[in-house]
């Protein structure tokens, strides 16, 4: 029965239709215990008649089983995962034990999870009930949330009920429904209709103020009193917690109970299946015969039903019932259960039971723990891993190994992402005697997560001391580590208070020689470490010889998402165009393929790096939506450099002012120095564009004083300092920047770096010296790809022919210059040739082409990948939607496209 719940059901029946109509919606009911989100719940199964309707629950006693709470939601529709695509059908079954396989990446479960939802969905419109999901696993709750957020049209509708403010992360940002107390005049009719007969009315009245509208209280908390208690009010009088009075008041009718009874409740709360054959087993030894089970099911009657599965009256009467029970009867209860579970078809249950009966050290148990953390691992679930490595530590007796299980546990709470709950971990394994590898890898894992947590100070020289830890225990974790601390050198850079890239180079070329040097990591870090120790000309070859390794191997996602960043990076910082192309489209594919969906937002932004070089700022964008997606879905907080990068090159001088304020703000707060030279660098790029050359000075300034070489954002930097300086009448400073660029775009030499030195070199020489230096900037970027450098080369020798009275020849090359930033999108250029043409004696026209803006950004995305040959499931792997919202877009693209197949949108 509800009472009032009006506004409630209003929200719920808005659901229900919605659904009905084929749209999507993912809802969260909070409130407090008993507050009655499992009523809303069942009221929206009555309203949902010829819907499917999934059911689930989180469960206190399994929140450390991997996909636990997954599993339950999945189950009776895993008949259909042979329609998913293989990569996410493989990784649904390797989360859940059905086949082995390598460990799949939580978000690619998640996009396994989406698609067989609407897959389901396609038979009739499916509507899935996740209740107490405060209790679900880490693992379940990632992947239902991801899955509850890239909802669109599958017919599918997502409600979840928990507990909480609001501090779960993984469902943070969903549609929220707060469920409250009833009104007192329904409190008093659901506490008269509980509990009939003669009852004062102040009594009412203070049960009614107590309970706060709360329907369990206004249920449970007169039980367990006599009629002459509950008459007077005695025993009401408390001033505890609602939640508490609550459980008190479950307490005392537990203690009502049989002992018999009470013991078969016992083993009920400790089995967190709700499997009745298996409860029954567990009390079997008790001697419980037909008759007597038949009188215990009829005591327990008014706690829990034995259906198809153990359902209690309440989940706070199962936490009742637990911890009304001594610390030896829990133990014996879970004790019983471990005897009657199977070793072989369940062993992580089993073994989580044996621990919860351990009263001490037990290393036997602590083994079997131990290979439930690896399996848990194997399915994709580091954070169950963790749980079973910590429990085990805990009935470890030997404190070596202690410190060993510790120091596994904390490094599998990094891997499932959170690095908070590393720590605490880490510090109790450094209290063990550990040996040397177990110190080198507990050094490695806290630089680790220092770099996770901000980027900051710290990590180069954890990583450093680490790194040095290694050398004589294993050279070639030594040496990988030593490229890690050179990654967190270049991100921390200037604002080092430790040792910079220079001091983190030396170290690393002292370090043992590589036992295979041809490798790709090893000659990255040789080339690296000298390029930074030595300066770039020194550098340059040994990078070049990297890049060709890079180039010429298999690609391997373990081993090549782990550099490819690194590899991407210093293609930029040499200027090889190709190799650029190569490496960062290798990045996003290996990302997308092997579902590393944490390492894809780094490959997206550099992907959009090189596409915004090259001119292509519509495939930019296609990318950023991409990026925003996984942003979105994994909840990976990523600084948005290509975003902002794209605004710059726009000319959207309000959103990238923005964005760069905001990202310099939290760079300098993380002590992320390549944030602080990146934003600089936007800044004099966009003031630049725009031709306020003044205010771009002191920005270019600024990314460029740090004298630490920080690659690609040092030489971008110096070309902006050279053309705001040569532009603004600071020859001096003008010259000094190209002198520095000069030395790394010789030891370059690709047509790239010698063109954007030739463009350089035209703006601080006089008179008729700078036009074969202009020429010859064309020249060469018109041998390359890079067609944003090639316009700003027309437009610059366009402008100095108008300033040489050449009006003629400076109308082709502005007029050039305008057409290749009209088409590439590159507002505040275009508008600058077009003021240059105007200063020519040519007026521009101004477009009138609307027909752009006809397709959001998402649709021209899938139009793309459609025209690239991808099919629907295909084209929802790659931006995380299911396929049956790339069937919703496509249907609104033909409309306005005034097409009506994939084969005429193709051509």
């Amino acid at each position: 029965m509800l009472l009032d719940r009006r506004s409630e059901r209003e929200v719920l029946d808005r659901v229900v239709a919605d659904l009905r109509r084929g749209e999507s919606r993912a809802l969260v009911l909070r409130g407090d215990a008993g507050i009655g989100k499992t009523a809303l719940l069942e009221y929206v199964v009555g309203q949902a008649a010829g819907c499917q309707v999934v059911r689930a629950g989180g469960n206190e006693a399994e929140d450390e089983l991997a996909f636990a709470g997954l599993e339950q939601v999945c189950a009776p529709m895993l008949d259909r995962s042979a329609r998913l695509p293989g990569p996410q059908r493989e990784a649904l079954s390797t989360a859940f034990g059905l086949s082995a396989g390598r460990p799949p990446d939580r978000f690619m479960v998640g996009l396994a999870v989406l698609s067989l939802f609407a897959e389901t969905a396609r038979e009739r419109p499916l509507l899935c009930l996740i209740d107490d999901a405060q209790w679900l696993d880490r693992a379940s709750a990632q992947v239902l949330g991801f899955v509850a957020r890239r909802l669109k049209a599958e017919s599918l509708a997502m409600i979840f009920a928990m507990r909480g403010s609001g501090d779960q992360a993984e469902l943070a940002g969903l549609p929220e429904l707060h469920v409250t107390g009833l009104p007192d005049d329904d409190a008093r009719a659901l506490l008269l209709s509980a509990h009939p007969g003669p009852v004062d009315d102040r009594v009412l009245d203070r049960v009614v103020a107590d309970s706060r509208g709360n329907p369990l209280a206004l249920q449970e908390l007169p039980r367990g009193f006599t009629l002459a208690e509950l008459a007077g009010g005695f025993g009401l009088l408390s001033s505890a917690a609602l939640p508490y009075r609550i459980e008190e008041s479950f307490r005392r009718q537990i203690a009502a109970l049989a002992p018999l009874t009470r013991q078969v409740l016992l083993v009920a709360a400790a089995e967190p299946v709700g499997d009745p054959v298996l409860v029954w087993r567990a009390v079997d030894p008790l001697g419980i015969g037909m008759g007597a089970e038949r009188a215990l099911r009829e005591a327990a009657a008014g706690f829990l039903e034995f259906g198809a599965r153990v359902t209690f009256r309440h989940p706070l009467l199962r936490s009742a019932i637990y911890h009304a029970a001594t610390p030896e009867d829990r133990r014996q209860a879970h004790r019983a259960l471990a005897r009657v579970m199977d070793p072989v078809t369940d062993p992580d249950r089993r073994a989580w039971h044996l621990a919860q009966a351990a009263a001490g050290f037990d290393d036997d148990v602590a083994a079997e723990l131990e290979q439930s953390a690896g399996r848990a691992q194997a399915r994709g679930g580091p954070a169950a891993a963790a749980a079973f490595f910590e429990r085990a530590a805990d009935l470890t007796r030997d404190s070596a190994r202690r410190g060993q299980r510790l120091l596994a546990a904390s490094q599998a709470n990094y891997q499932a992402g959170m690095p908070h709950a590393s720590l605490p971990l880490l510090a109790r394994a450094e209290a063990c005697p550990l040996g040397a590898l177990e110190r080198a890898n507990v050094d490695l894992l806290r630089a680790r997560v220092a770099f996770t947590l901000n980027r900051g100070p710290e990590a180069p020289t954890l990583l450093l001391r680490a790194a040095a830890r290694l050398e004589k225990l294993d050279a070639r974790m030594a040496r990988e580590t030593y490229l890690e601390a050179l990654r967190a050198g270049w991100f921390v850079a200037h604002l080092s208070a430790g040792p910079h890239l220079h001091d983190l180079s030396a170290a690393a070329l002292e370090a043992p020689a590589a036992e295979c040097p041809g490798s790709p990591s090893d000659l990255l870090l040789d080339g690296l470490a000298v390029r930074y120790r030595d300066g770039y000309p020194a550098g340059a070859p040994l990078l070049k010889q990297a890049l060709d390794a890079f180039l010429g191997a298999e690609p391997a996602a373990e081993t090549d998402l782990r550099w490819l960043w690194f590899a991407c990076t210093t293609a930029l910082d040499l200027w090889q165009a190709e190799a650029g192309d190569v490496l960062t489209s290798r990045f996003v594919q290996l990302a997308r393929n092997s579902g590393a969906l944490t390492a894809l937002p780094l490959a997206l932004t550099q992907r959009v790096v090189m596409q915004v070089f090259a001119g292509d700022l519509a495939a930019a964008d296609l990318l950023l939506e991409e990026f925003d997606a996984v942003r979105e879905g994994t909840g990976l907080d990523e600084p948005p450099y290509a975003a902002q990068l794209l605004a710059v090159w726009r000319g959207q001088e309000e959103k990238a002012a923005a964005l760069i304020g905001a990202t310099t703000r939290e760079a300098t707060q993380r002590g992320e120095g390549v944030g602080v030279v990146a934003a600089g660098w936007m800044q004099a790029l966009l003031l630049n564009s725009l031709g306020r050359y003044d205010e771009a000075l002191p920005a270019a300034r600024q990314a460029t004083e740090p004298r630490q070489e920080m690659g690609v954002l040092t030489w971008c930097s110096l070309v902006e300092l050279v053309i705001a300086a040569a532009r603004t009448g600071h020859g001096g400073t003008a010259s000094e920047a190209l002198a520095r660029l000069r030395v790394m775009t010789q030891a370059s030499g690709t047509d790239w770096a010698l063109g954007l030195q030739a463009s350089c070199e035209a703006l601080v020489r006089f008179g008729e010296a700078a036009e074969p230096h202009h020429r010859e900037a064309i020249d060469r970027f018109g041998r390359t790809r890079m067609r944003g450098g090639l316009a700003r080369c027309h437009l610059h020798y366009g402008e100095w022919l108008r300033r040489s009275d050449r009006y003629q020849e400076a109308r082709e090359e502005l007029r050039t210059a305008h057409t290749m930033f009209t088409a590439m999108g590159m507002d505040a250029f275009a508008a600058r040739s077009a003021r240059e043409l105007g200063a020519s004696g040519e007026t521009v026209r101004k477009n009138s082409d609307v027909s752009s803006g006809q397709l959001t950004v998402q649709q021209e995305q899938i139009v793309r990948l459609v025209r690239d040959g991808l099919s629907n499931a295909e084209i929802a792997a790659r931006l995380f939607i299911s396929p049956r919202t790339v069937e919703w877009h496509l249907s609104k693209v033909f409309i306005k496209c005034g097409v009506t197949s994939r084969r005429q949108l193709r051509s």
